[in-house]
């Protein structure tokens, strides 16, 4: 089926190769600590080794040992057709939503980070194991299994999920996979929303609300609302900046 751009739809027909990451996951095999990247296949044909560009990053990549998976087995693939969905080896480069490309300068659509409704902070139980914490912290939020926040005010670690679950799933893999323990203390906060504004106006509201302010994992401003009534006055308050909802703007 035809796919979405910032720039152009894409046709499946068409001849040059693109495609995106939709999910990542981390240790799929615990004794080699592997990570694997899904791209979907969107146009033209990937092909192993061959030189394609990473356009977030805006650089050349290869993969020399895509895979494809049918239930628990796996075999490397030479080629990839639009529709196909091929596993890629992956360092720390890559995150959900980047699109690869032959050298077009495109993002595809379609897959944002959505607002969360439940914040907790991570408090470490393990001070030798913080390299651990951290760096666990990073891919499982990359997985798009929750989302990490940094505080503006105290730079503390804060998670956001869309449901309670996700929080046991953490502590649970943190602690087997990444041999680091943590806990979480609630946060009195019910939305976070990305943020945007001239910038005279945007640095003067995260300085009146600099308890409430967080920075994504691209660096990007979130207002968190400690109610939907606060939230609602902000955004009546402050005709001039924009509260979104999900992080595609």
């Amino acid at each position: 089926m035809p796919r979405h751009t910032d720039c152009r739809e894409v046709m499946p027909n068409d001849p040059k190769f693109s495609g995106f990451i939709f999910k990542i996951h981390a240790n799929m095999d615990p004794k080699h600590r592997d990570r694997l990247a899904f791209l979907r296949v969107c146009s033209g044909k990937f092909t192993q080794n061959e030189k394609l560009y990473h356009v977030r990053l805006g650089k050349p990549i290869k993969f020399s040992n895509p895979t494809a998976f049918m239930a628990q087995e796996k075999e490397i693939v030479d080629t990839a057709y639009p529709g196909d969905i091929i596993g890629l080896h992956d360092t720390g480069s890559l995150k959900i939503g980047d699109t690869i490309t032959e050298g077009e300068q495109m993002n595809y659509k379609g897959i944002p980070n959505f607002s969360p409704e439940i914040f907790k902070s991570v408090i470490n139980e393990d001070p030798l194991k913080t390299k651990q914490l951290n760096k666990g912290l990073a891919q499982l939020c990359e997985e798009g299994v929750a989302q990490l926040f940094i505080k503006t005010s105290d730079q503390r670690k804060v998670i956001g999920t869309v449901g309670a679950l996700q929080f046991e799933v953490i502590q649970y893999r943190l602690e087997n996979e990444y041999k680091a323990r943590c806990r979480f203390e609630s946060l009195n906060f019910v939305k976070a929303c990305w943020i945007e504004g001239p910038e005279t106006c945007l640095q003067a509201f995260i300085r009146s609300r600099y308890s409430q302010i967080a920075q994504d994992s691209e660096g990007r401003s979130m207002y968190f609302a400690e109610t939907l009534w606060s939230l609602d006055r902000e955004r009546k308050e402050n005709p001039t900046l924009t509260f979104h909802y999900t992080s595609e703007f």
